[in-house]
């Protein structure tokens, strides 16, 4: 498998395995010197709940690492076009910025960016960033290393990142959250399953009245019945 390159040092980026939500796992490409993740396209959705908590973990590990600003411009590892910057907003409310290639070959997201998709990193109020500036003057940006002076702006001029914070709270609540996710997608809900074969067995009872009943109709029922429990669970796992 050929390394891929980061799209702001050009150097080769550590591959590292998470499990994908239907099956198989999904290989994500890791810059730590410049705190990038490279997603080829859909990858970032593609992530089990419980994965995104390894990566957290795994991210987790490496905060204090030294960090060098983002080139400009950053370039595609597939075709070396210039990445566009995108603005976007996630699920639990939070804007976070990354950058695509038109091509759709994928993005690049810092990993600030990352967690505060995910829900791990609080954006600060205009309020909290005022009462911030008084003791703090000039904060590196967490979305492309750039420094920002808070006394004079509450986003970064350079990318255009808000203002954010690994907010202990908020890291708690998003683990809560994926935490939750990851046991309901591995554990079958048992009465859901029996819903599930007993519609099952009513269709197929209907259907056999409309016909005549073979001899061996009790193993038939026996085995079909245990069929329908496999492949609910199955189709459960799948999700």
């Amino acid at each position: 498998m050929q390394p891929t390159t980061c799209p702001s040092c050009r150097k080769p980026m550590s591959k590292h395995r998470f499990e994908r939500l239907l099956h198989g796992e999904i290989i994500l490409d890791l810059c730590f010197e410049c705190q990038g993740i490279w997603f080829d396209e859909f990858e970032s959705v593609q992530i089990t709940p419980g994965g995104i908590i390894e990566l957290f973990k795994l991210l987790h590990e490496h905060r204090d690492d030294q960090r060098q600003p983002l080139a400009d411009p950053l370039r595609c590892p597939r075709c070396s076009e210039k990445l566009i910057h995108g603005l976007d907003v996630a699920k639990h409310g939070g804007k976070f910025n990354y950058h695509r290639c038109l091509q759709k070959h994928g993005r690049f997201s810092t990993f600030a960016q990352f967690m505060i998709e995910k829900g791990f990193v609080r954006q600060l109020s205009n309020a909290e960033i005022d009462d911030l500036a008084v003791k703090v003057g000039t904060i590196r940006c967490n979305g492309c290393g750039a420094p920002v002076d808070i006394r004079r702006d509450h986003a970064c001029t350079h990318c255009r990142s808000p203002i954010a914070i690994l907010d202990p709270q908020a890291v708690e609540q998003a683990l809560a959250r994926f935490q939750h996710a990851e046991v309901k997608r591995t554990t079958a809900d048992v009465e859901a399953l029996g819903d599930a074969i007993v519609m099952r067995e009513r269709e197929k009872s209907r259907l056999k009245r409309q016909k005549p009943e073979p001899e061996n109709a009790g193993i038939i029922d026996a085995i079909d019945l245990l069929s329908a429990g496999a492949e609910f669970v199955w189709n459960l796992i799948r999700r």
